[in-house]
This record gives structure tokens, sequence and C-alpha cells, in this order.
């Protein structure tokens, strides 16, 4: 079953405004039922000075991706307030609702997000399905965590919203590659393009082929979703 990916490689604005834009624009010049991955906090940057403004702007901006988001499939990861704390949240939104969020559960440190961001329980990184999909999510960070891999067993797709820095590019390729290959299941990895990021946003396939355009602000390709079942019966691994 072929299945168009749109991978969203942009670099975040001051405003607001501005960002959600662009992706409301990629939305409308993607493929009818495409997935559609935008980098981690693509609307807000880490903007950790307007926490509350950024935090009431992510609920603007859901109202507005749901009125776009119908047959596609959008995920992307704003600030957002749960009992009174912060989280950077993850959300899948289709047929214009939200159908699937978690909170960032392994924070990164070195960037000093536990002193602003409070930690997801990680219960919430599960499998959830779409028109017969199964999908995880894993952001950013989390990706180096290999038990959180074990957590996605069985997806077809997993999607990685993410703001990766520069001097660590070549860990981002090895890990997506190497997640693909071991949970046999298509990696879409949307990276930002920002000064300090890496880029290398890529769809990752199960057998090791890799789509990846540096220079792109917009990635899409179609993806081949029985090359899922066919490497699960060609390398059985239970």
């Amino acid at each position: 079953m072929q299945q168009p990916i749109t991978l969203l490689q942009l670099k975040s604005h001051k405003s607001y405004d501005k960002n959600l834009a662009q992706i409301v624009a990629a939305a409308r010049s993607a493929e009818p039922n495409a997935i559609i991955v935008a980098p981690e906090l693509a609307i807000s940057d880490f903007d950790y000075k307007n926490l509350d403004a950024a935090c009431e702007y992510s609920e603007f901006a859901i109202k507005e991706l749901c009125k776009v988001i119908k047959e596609q499939i959008l995920v992307l990861t704003l600030f957002r307030k749960e009992e009174g704390k912060v989280v950077n949240q993850a959300v899948a939104i289709h047929n214009g609702r939200v159908v699937h969020t978690q909170n960032k559960y392994r924070l990164f440190k070195l960037g000093n997000e536990h002193l602003h961001f409070s930690a997801g329980s990680g219960e919430d990184i599960k499998l959830f399905e779409i028109n017969g999909i199964k999908f995880g999510i894993l952001i950013c960070f989390e990706l180096r965590y290999k038990e959180l891999w074990k957590r996605l067993e069985g997806a077809d797709i997993i999607c990685i919203p993410s703001q990766w820095g520069e001097p660590r590019k070549r860990h981002l390729e090895i890990l997506g590659s190497a997640l693909a290959v071991m949970n046999q299941c298509f990696v879409l990895i949307a990276n930002s393009s920002n000064e300090t990021m890496a880029k290398s946003s890529a769809i990752y396939s199960p057998m090791g082929g890799v789509v990846l355009n540096d220079a792109a602000e917009k990635i899409s390709h179609a993806i081949d979703l029985d090359e899922v079942k066919l490497m699960r019966r060609y390398i059985v691994l239970d």
C-alpha cells in the first residue's frame, strides 16, 4: 500500500503566526491523505521566556490545524499545560480532531529542558492506530533510549518530531536507521533547520533505505507499507 509522506524541515521564526502558517501551507499543498510530521515545537520554538503565551497559542493553533487536517494525519509537538504544569506534548491530528497525545518523557538536560518542562510518565508512549496503520511517537532525545524502542515494537510507522543539534547529526542518522531496521518499520524524522540544528530529516525503511535532503524545507515521498509485512516475514524475530 502506497502511503504519501511529507516531512517538514522548517526554520522557526519569532512569530508564532508565521510558524503556524508554514505548517498550514504545507498541509494544504501535501497529498490529501499524507502523513505529515513537523519538527519539535515548530510553532513556538523553545520560547521559555514566554511560556504562558506559548501554551495559550498552542490551544489556538490546535483549533486552526483541526480545521485544515481532515484525511491527512499531522504529528507535531507543542507547549501545553496539564494540571498547572508545562509539558512538551506530541499531538496527532486526524479528521479534524486530536486522536493521540503524549508528553515528552525523556527531557534533554544538556538543553535545560528539565528546568522548564515537567516530564511525562512514559505510560503514553505506546502504539495507536489510524486507518489500520499502527503508529508510535518518540520526541527527539527519546530516540536514544532503547527501552522506548521496545515499547513501540509492532509499529508500522514511528514518527519523531525533533530539534536535534548539529554536533550530534550522525547520531540522529544512525539511531533513526537502526530503529527502522531493529523494529522492522518505517521511521519518519522531522528535524528543525534552525541555525544550530542538524537537519537530517529522513524517511528510514525497514530494509535500511533512506530518503534524506538537507536542502529541502519539505521532503515528500511515498512509502510502501507492504515492505513492513515482507520484512517481518523475511526475518522473523519472535
